[in-house]
């Protein structure tokens, strides 16, 4: 069956790897411009676009898919898979397989539509959390549902590692599911508006972190911001990174810690080399 998979980071990345390693490798994949990373700004190429490359798929990387309607429609895919694109969708792509566009979401839909769904997971304290597998419309995570499959928080999990997580359980369910979906044994089920909630975009003025909030807070915030936009406090004018930090008996405990312009330390070995050192706040 021809497959068009369309993703960007590190969560697509995952899902597209264990689709290579079964019987559905795609004829193309779909990703997002390469763009500057880091201090020094090197264009890198996404994690999707490396990981096709390796396996020799052809790549395109529109600035807007709605303008390469006619690029994909060439490769005459019979299904497409999405996985963290960063995009919308139009209609006339999403019409263009026989079987539809079927989307990998690590949320338990309708909760937690959007961008963040796994931060936001985290900031709210969550016990648990899922993937689902929804049929794509033109709105932004609302097709019907084909299947989901849950799983519960680790209790100092980072965003970081349950995003690898759930993409690892997003693929498997893809995997179990694309069959029956072919062959007509699912019913889709529509998702309950009354239920839907809806996660917001995170910039880097979510870094900082407010030490009048609870420790557990503090604790779920460094968690679901790892790796970005990562947490900060301010220290003699410049900024310390929170790196780690654990909750121990309604405390926070703060274990690693990177000084602004230096390399990242543990926090016991940042505080003996400053010694006049009193707390962060």
């Amino acid at each position: 069956m021809k497959i068009i998979f369309i993703g960007t980071p590190e969560f697509g990345a995952i899902i597209l790897e264990k689709i290579v390693a079964s019987s559905y490798t795609p004829v193309a994949v779909v990703a997002a411009p390469d763009k500057p990373v880091g201090r020094k700004q090197i264009v890198t190429p996404p994690p999707v676009k490396l990981l096709a490359e390796r396996y020799d798929i052809p790549v395109i990387q529109p600035e807007r898919i709605g303008n390469w309607k006619l690029e994909i429609e060439n490769w005459k895919p019979e299904l497409i898979v999405v996985a963290a694109y960063g995009q919308i969708l139009p209609k006339d792509i999403l019409d263009i397989p026989k079987y539809g566009c079927l989307n990998v979401h690590p949320s338990l839909l309708p909760k937690y539509r959007g961008a963040t769904p796994i931060q936001t997971a985290i900031l709210n304290g969550e016990k648990e959390t899922g993937v689902s597998i929804i049929l794509m419309d033109e709105r932004i995570d609302t097709g019907p549902i084909l299947s989901q499959n849950k799983t519960l928080l680790g209790r100092n999990e980072t965003a970081e590692q349950l995003n690898n997580r759930l993409a690892v359980l997003g693929s498997e369910l893809l995997i179990d599911t694309i069959p029956d979906w072919i062959e007509g044994k699912i019913k889709l089920r529509p998702q309950d508006e009354k239920l839907a909630t809806y996660t917001k975009t995170l910039v880097r003025e979510d870094s900082q972190i407010d030490w009048r909030k609870k420790p557990e807070e503090l604790d779920r915030q460094i968690r679901a911001f790892n790796p970005w936009p990562g947490t900060y406090t301010i220290y003699k004018k410049r900024k310390i990174k929170i790196l780690k930090a654990r909750l121990e008996k309604n405390k926070l405990i703060i274990e690693r810690v990177q000084l602004e312009g230096k390399k990242p330390t543990a926090f016991e070995d940042f505080k003996r080399g400053h010694s006049n050192f009193q707390s962060i706040d």
